[in-house]
């Protein structure tokens, strides 16, 4: 990694984006059924144009503990790393393979979908026990209820924490959105990250001010950008220009964006 990376550039990492190929397995429920491939060429692709030197694949909820695209994925790339959407029963061996090909984390993805798993089971206890030997995280999205209560749960666990878009907050409650508190609570914690990104999934919240308040609990060391790409469910209504433009108008200073780009690539192992 260059030694700046201010300038005409991007942000340094994209924490959070999906590749998949149409023809997927989906799990029962899906809330969404792929109409195309979005290859790793295509996101690369994207990245430079962007002038974005990092990447990270985020398990798509859709798919599933089906990772197999993903583990592909990183072994052609080594600008990506990735989240994977596990079974709790989940043998140390897979994991340990999963973390030599570039996973750093587990990801709960549940918005729209029915039931939330029982984290306080004993597969998931042990699950957690190793996702905190192997440094990774627990990367959580859902309705900010069920992140309130999963983050109290994952917080207890004692493992690392990275919440999703704001905490996926509602305008009417802003900062005192239950999702949002619970990514403040997070940040609080020591053990957690929040990611600045996907307004338009929050559409109506002031989300400078929530960038702000984020800023000012944790600083650039618990913020993260991503883009969200190819914005699933809003494919033809956001570009990937327009995700750049939102992080540099609520985090406007330069250098501060450059130190939350910092923090992603140390949190997702380039460095």
């Amino acid at each position: 990694m260059s030694a700046s990376h201010t300038g005409g550039l991007g942000p340094l990492i994209d924490t959070h984006a999906h590749i998949y190929p149409r023809d997927t397995p989906l799990i029962e429920g899906a809330t969404h059924k792929p109409s195309r491939d979005v290859t790793p060429e295509e996101y690369t692709r994207t990245l430079d144009e962007h002038g974005v030197l990092f990447g990270v694949h985020a398990a798509a909820s859709f798919m599933g503990p089906y990772n197999d695209y993903t583990l592909a994925a990183l072994a052609r790339y080594p600008r990506l790393r990735g989240t994977a959407i596990v079974d709790p029963s989940i043998s140390w061996h897979e994991l340990k393979a999963m973390d030599a090909a570039g996973i750093v984390g587990i990801r709960f993805s549940l918005r729209d979908y029915k039931g939330t798993p029982d984290l306080s089971s004993i597969e998931y206890q042990r699950l957690f026990r190793r996702v905190a030997e192997l440094d990774w995280h627990v990367h959580v999205y859902a309705e900010g209820e069920r992140i309130a209560a999963l983050t109290a749960q994952l917080l207890a666990a004692e493992v690392n924490i990275v919440i999703d878009h704001y905490g996926n907050p509602v305008p009417a409650l802003g900062e005192n959105s239950p999702g949002f508190q619970a990514a403040l609570r997070a940040i609080g914690s020591g053990r957690g990250w929040v990611k600045v990104s996907a307004p338009y999934r929050s559409a109506g919240c002031d989300h400078a001010a929530l960038a702000a308040r984020l800023l000012a609990e944790g600083g650039p060391e618990r913020l993260l950008f991503a883009s969200d790409w190819p914005f699933v469910g809003h494919e033809t209504k956001v570009t990937y220009r327009q995700m750049v433009e939102s992080f540099e108008r609520v985090i406007p200073d330069p250098l501060t964006r450059e130190k939350i780009g910092r923090t992603g690539v140390r949190l997702y192992k380039f460095a």
